[in-house]
């Protein structure tokens, strides 16, 4: 019998306990309806960095809510590996989030540390919260800071984080994202 715990390991959120989680899944939903046509990747990671980096509302609420979700406890609350690298499922996919789930990362590690390696199947939309301004998070392009990456579909990686705190927000198109991935197996042509 197989002991390990499951990589995707996290109860989802009862929203009905979190007024303030309510209204952040009310704003990830406006902002699903402007991206929702759009396929994660290079490209998306770029126009997501110009268009709804930091400064713009989406990306300024979504910080706000999330600082605000961890000192309410809603945030990343089950532990992966202690304090330093916890998960939270916010919600799961619908047709109210356009079919994208919404999760919660927080990890922190002043040297660099890397998570669980897995694969995005349809990519990956992820907002970077900074709760230390040094903070960044690897993803497929290199270290991101205060902003966003976007994996592209069938990519695979260990989140990696170095400098600090932050939560990986992402938004998983249909809710997919698979830990059977090997960092041996060969990444898809368009990364």
């Amino acid at each position: 019998m197989d002991n390990t715990p499951d990589p995707g390991q996290a109860a989802v959120l009862d929203l009905s306990q979190h007024p303030t989680a309510q209204k952040f899944v009310e704003r990830c939903c406006a902002f699903f309806e402007e991206v929702e046509d759009l396929t994660p990747g290079k490209d998306l990671e770029s126009r997501l960095n110009k268009e709804y980096g930091p400064g713009n509302p989406y990306y300024e609420d979504f910080c706000r809510y999330i600082k605000q979700g961890l000192d309410e406890g809603w945030v990343a609350e089950t532990e992966l590996k202690g304090r330093m690298y916890r998960r939270g499922k916010i919600a799961l996919p619908s047709a109210r989030t356009r079919f994208f789930s919404i999760t919660t990362v927080y990890m922190e590690s002043n040297d660099e540390f890397a998570g669980q390696y897995h694969q995005h199947p349809y990519g990956e939309i992820n907002c970077v919260v900074q709760l230390d301004k040094t903070a960044e998070l690897q993803g497929m392009s290199g270290w991101q800071g205060a902003g966003w990456t976007s994996p592209g579909p069938g990519t695979h990686h260990y989140p990696r984080v170095r400098g600090g705190a932050l939560v990986a927000l992402f938004f998983l198109p249909a809710g997919r994202i698979s830990y059977k991935a090997t960092p041996d197996m060969p990444q898809p042509i368009a990364i």
